[in-house]
């Protein structure tokens, strides 16, 4: 499947952070400061995360610490690898939406002094890695075919290097994420510059050896790479099907609504009795934005939820009371609470539209690992309300998760740690760990530029 996306958004922020990326990655500390905000982060992750023991043991989570902690042996640290350290103990956490983003500022900072990649761009199914993009200039091994070693490092090695640096509940995730994100640059992030790489791929049970060399980070790989991120408004009509694609639940929401008006007077139009809603490839957002658009499908008064609970903290108040509007109920019920309480907060229901703007037919709502946050508890919605079948395969985010994220700075470094300050349920009340299961499974390959399950679920329809 082509996706076309860049999360990170690295190529728009080059221009506006040029100057700031040199003081900041310039910045030094010393083995003392590393010691103590690495103190500060490890505090403040178990007094302000909704519940920091939900995937790890406090006992494991203080060992995990102590052994970080005793690796600071340095004199001088800079910002890379200060973040670099400090990931590791906030994806022992084991939840994806508590995190240090990918250290952006010095990957732009290593670009603009003509840093290099590794040139292969990867699709990762199960305990595999496929070639899901060649950037080198060897076109000797083909799209599709599967990377056992680089540099005689076998992949499963190397990616055992690399998940510390990426939060998630699962492998599952982490490896979505990756994908997102990209093994080049995350490579480069755990194993720093290299020039040169011998690679092992196997292709049709025939193992064979290459020779690669390193790209340019602007030129050889984000001018050309495609994204996997790539919800768009889209509204098209098949024979047998409508197809509305709503796009990321963020953005200008007044468009996002009239686009959705729009699209279903124009379902309703055609008369189409089946539509299909496609969530894949979405980075998710804002449960106003699902909402409106489940209110067209919806044959009652529903939530996104059956659960949403907050913990207040000394520092989720720092940002409360700085950023928030507090003559909304939401906002001040966190000012109102003892720090470290753990309440229900009812969000209410949301009201579906007028009966004669509703649609009636058969609704079917595409999935993959990549339907992310938002995207993945609106797909756990529609199926736990019966308003539609989902199709695809499981998503790589769980409907019931430690979410609502905020974020702040650590004191001394100024690095900025995201955390979940909430735990959502999903409709039906389930908390088992694991994704959203389609009642249709269709195996999504990455590695290829089909689209296997919108094609599939075509097919089945016309029959």
């Amino acid at each position: 499947m082509k996706c076309n996306y860049f999360l990170l958004n690295a190529l728009l922020l080059i221009t506006l952070l040029f100057t700031k990326t040199i003081q900041a990655q310039n910045k030094t500390f010393s083995q003392q400061q590393i010691i103590d905000d690495f103190h500060n982060l490890y505090s403040s992750l178990v007094d302000t995360h909704y519940n920091a023991f939900a995937y790890i043991s406090e006992k494991d989570f203080e060992a995990r610490y102590q052994k970080l902690k005793n690796e600071i042996s340095s004199p001088n640290y800079n910002l890379l690898e200060a973040i670099t350290l400090y990931q590791q103990l906030v994806s022992s956490l084991n939840n994806g939406h508590t995190e240090i983003d990918f250290p952006v500022a010095s990957y732009i900072q290593y670009a603009h002094a003509g840093g290099t990649l590794f040139p292969l761009e990867l699709a990762l199914e199960g305990s595999k890695a496929f070639i899901r993009a060649n950037y080198s200039h060897n076109a000797s091994f083909k799209k599709g075919a599967e990377l056992i070693s680089i540099n005689d490092k076998p992949i499963t090695e190397i990616l055992e290097k690399i998940y510390p640096q990426i939060s998630a509940e699962r492998q599952y995730l982490k490896n979505a994420k990756l994908e997102i994100y990209t093994f080049p640059r995350y490579y480069w992030y755990v194993y720093g510059q290299q020039d040169k790489f011998e690679i092992k791929v196997r292709f049709k049970d025939k193992i064979s050896n290459h020779h690669v060399t390193a790209i340019d980070v602007f030129n050889g790989f984000e001018d050309k790479k495609d994204e996997i991120i790539n919800a768009q408004m889209t509204l098209r009509f098949y024979e047998h099907a409508a197809y509305l694609n709503p796009g990321n639940f963020s953005g200008d929401e007044k468009q996002y609504q009239q686009f959705i008006d729009d699209s279903f007077k124009q379902i309703t139009t055609q008369k189409t009795k089946n539509l299909i809603i496609d969530l894949r490839n979405n980075g998710g957002g804002n449960d106003s934005f699902s909402d409106y658009l489940v209110s067209y499908i919806a044959d009652k008064p529903f939530k996104w939820s059956s659960k949403f609970s907050l913990r207040t903290s000394q520092l989720l108040k720092l940002d409360t009371k700085e950023k928030r509007d507090l003559n909304n109920p939401y906002w001040r019920s966190i000012m109102e609470k003892e720090d470290g309480t753990q309440y229900e907060y009812n969000l209410g229901y949301h009201e579906p539209v007028a009966d004669g703007k509703r649609y009636k037919g058969n609704v079917y709502v595409l999935v993959n690992r990549h339907s992310h946050s938002q995207s993945s508890v609106t797909a756990a919605q529609i199926q736990d309300y019966g308003w539609g079948k989902v199709v695809g395969e499981e998503t790589a985010e769980y409907p019931s998760l430690y979410a609502s994220q905020f974020q702040y700075s650590l004191p001394i470094t100024g690095i900025i740690v995201k955390i979940s300050k909430g735990y959502i349920v999903r409709v039906n009340g389930s908390e088992e760990a694991k994704g959203v299961v389609p009642t249709m499974l269709i195996k999504d390959k990455l590695r290829d530029d089909n689209d296997e399950i919108l094609t599939t679920l075509l097919t089945r329809l016309s029959k």
